[in-house]
């Protein structure tokens, strides 16, 4: 512990900020750099961190904890046949060629020393040994803690250099490629065509987020009807939405982002695409790495045995990890039955634009033309360009997604298109456009009658100084306003009657919305009573949250713990004699003696009080007692 809390000390904030974010240390109870190498130590501690470490790296640190051991017992052994020796033998640590060389011998498979240079560096920046001048050190509690795994049915360390890895991962065959890639691609335009309709739901009507986390029931069900999936799907549709930043929870609600908005205009490809990079963004390095990159190979049970084999002791954490990333892969197309496809190998293998493209030629093909019927229904023939799918959104309520989709034209849809500025001559020049059966004559007289009652009513907001009335309800015809007062699907606005109009306390668009919703000829008016369009939805800006560093807040508390030099230099001292009181160990003691000669001490601290402190001189074998004044330096003994 001595000799970590010393290196703790002795490195720079960027090193150590990293490596304690790499070992997940909690700051609770951390007040000096003792107490940070004592956590670090722990067992618990060490065993976490030793769960997220891979085979290979796991193999090199535990030959050199068993190296190590090995050469002090032989020392031992040593001098105890020569007790009267002047200089007893010290315990060499290994170099790495050493450690390379052991493992070729054991494994039977050459391991080169740069092979154990590159995870050796990865062990020392983590803090689990030191790497110095070619040397690896395993700490002793980290080579006690890898002693204890075969009694907990964890690898011993010739386990971890002699076990090999299980069979490949099972390739398909030829024809069950080709049924895979056809899957991957109906599961893709599938999840593409939901998630469309989640965001246009939260466009329309935002979801509430429970405060213990996740939707509650009743929204629940909502967006499964909408999106046409079942209930238990959502979860993992808003969660794919939400990491492609198309969907966002603002103020207790999921609701749209402005990414959303213009992702509904994007092209279906182009829409998988983005949702299959922010999947790919999102998957930790550790489950990236071991994901099989190559089309047509089997998930499945090889992949757990593979992760089972690659990661020893972090079989559960990397399971789950595995699991939750490989259930959003057979949603996206990226796996089909636990197949990897030419668009996922694609894409895991780092070429997103030919993934694009190998999902752009297995997509339906889009249609810019639909049926006007009669009924006043709209049926596409085949999945609808975007941007014709967002139009017709507008002025018509969606029935039906699937391949051929279905709308149907209401009052209450056109009246929400003038609403947002259309007018009857827009609306029929763009169904006039892209119907394959004309503008029927009962489309064009539903059009042209609501736009001609469109304002009859008019809501708009009271002057200021009003409250608790904060907007109003008018119309020149007495008779529809009536109509509107006793109308008891508005009861919950609380209308009243004052004059020739109806106030209300709530806000004016959320009255003007109510109103369209029951199907009146409404629009919105400022100030000076000029019709105003409004934008039913709310857009959720995706803001960054403020980073809170937990590893840097903890190196500047410890930074401001050392004081200055001379408070530092007196309290690291004394917390080092304190340390190596406590764990009997052996130090280096440089004293400056009267004359500027300084002395070297090989000491076992034993008491320390009234400025001075008292020790076994290790060499001479007597009891010393120095002033900790004269104290120099005190470092691990070698």
């Amino acid at each position: 512990m001595l000799s970590l809390a010393t290196r703790l000390r002795a490195l720079d904030d960027a090193t150590l900020r990293a490596a304690l974010e790499a070992r997940m240390v909690a700051p609770t109870g951390i007040k000096d750099f003792f107490d940070l190498a004592d956590a670090l130590l722990e067992p618990s501690a060490v065993q976490k961190t030793l769960t997220h470490l891979d085979r290979a790296s796991l193999s090199v640190l535990a030959t050199a904890g068993e190296l190590i051991r090995s050469v002090a017992a032989e020392a031992a052994r040593l001098n105890a046949l020569d007790p009267a020796a002047s200089t007893p033998l010290a315990p060499a640590v290994p170099t790495l060629t050493d450690i390379a060389e052991h493992l070729s011998s054991v494994s039977g498979v050459e391991v080169t020393t740069e092979h154990v240079a590159a995870h050796a560096a990865e062990l020392d920046s983590v803090l689990l040994c030191l790497l110095a001048d070619g040397q690896l050190s395993p700490y002793d509690a980290v080579s006690a803690q890898l002693a204890t795994w075969p009694a907990q049915g964890l690898p011993s360390t010739t386990e971890l250099a002699t076990l090999a890895a299980p069979d490949a991962l099972a390739p398909a065959s030829e024809f069950d490629i080709t049924f895979t890639n056809r899957l991957a691609a109906e599961r893709a335009f599938a999840s593409v065509s939901s998630i469309a309709e989640l965001v246009s739901e939260l466009a329309r009507d935002p979801a509430r987020e429970l405060s213990r986390g996740g939707l509650g029931l009743p929204d629940t069900k909502r967006l499964a009807l909408v999106m046409g999936v079942e209930v238990d799907s959502v979860a993992v549709l808003v969660a794919i939405a939400a990491r492609a930043e198309l969907i966002a929870h603002s103020e207790g609600y999921w609701m749209e982002t402005e990414t959303g908005e213009a992702w509904l205009l994007h092209p279906t490809p182009e829409r998988w695409a983005t949702l299959a990079e922010a999947w790919h963004a999102d998957v930790p390095r550790s489950v990236r790495d071991i994901l099989p990159q190559e089309p047509g190979i089997v998930w499945g049970s090889g992949l757990q045995g593979f992760v089972d084999w690659m990661y020893p002791a972090g079989g559960e954490w990397m399971a789950a990890q595995v699991a939750e990333f490989a259930r959003s892969a057979e949603i996206l197309g990226i796996t089909a039955q636990e197949t990897t496809s030419v668009a996922g190998a694609q894409l895991l293998s780092g070429d997103p634009e030919a993934a694009q493209a190998t999902m752009t030629d297995s997509l339906p093909t889009e249609v810019g033309a639909v049926y006007l019927q009669h009924d006043l229904s709209i049926v596409a023939p085949g999945p609808l360009a975007p941007s014709i799918d967002a139009r017709l959104r507008s002025l018509a309520d969606v029935e039906g997604r699937e391949l051929a989709s279905s709308y149907r034209i209401t009052a209450a849809s056109v009246n929400r298109a003038l609403a947002a500025g259309e007018n009857a001559d827009t609306m029929l020049a763009f169904l006039g456009a892209i119907s394959l059966t004309g503008i029927p004559q009962p489309v064009q007289y539903l059009i042209e009658e609501s736009a001609s009652r469109y304002g009859r009513i008019r809501v708009g907001s009271l002057p200021a100084g009003s409250a608790p009335n904060q907007s109003y309800v008018r119309s020149d015809d007495a008779e529809l306003l009536g109509t509107i007062a006793v109308d008891q699907t508005l009861s919950a606005l609380g209308l009243e009657r004052h004059d020739h109009q109806l106030i209300t306390r709530f806000a004016s668009d959320l009255v003007f919305w109510a109103l369209s919703d029951a199907r009146y000829p409404v629009a919105a008016e400022d100030s000076a009573h000029e019709i105003v369009h409004l934008r039913r939805h709310q857009v959720a800006r995706v803001i960054p949250p403020t980073p809170v560093d937990p590893a840097q807040t903890l190196v500047d508390k410890l930074r401001a713990s050392d004081g200055s030099e001379v408070m530092a230099a007196d309290a690291w001292l004394a917390r080092q004699l304190d340390s190596a009181i406590r764990s009997k160990a052996t130090v280096m003691v440089s004293i400056s003696m009267p004359g500027g000669v300084v002395v070297d001490y090989l000491l076992e601290p034993a008491s320390v009080g009234g400025g001075r402190f008292r020790a076994r001189d290790r060499r001479a074998d007597i009891e010393r007692t120095l002033p900790i004044s004269s104290i120099l330096s005190i470092t691990p003994a070698p």
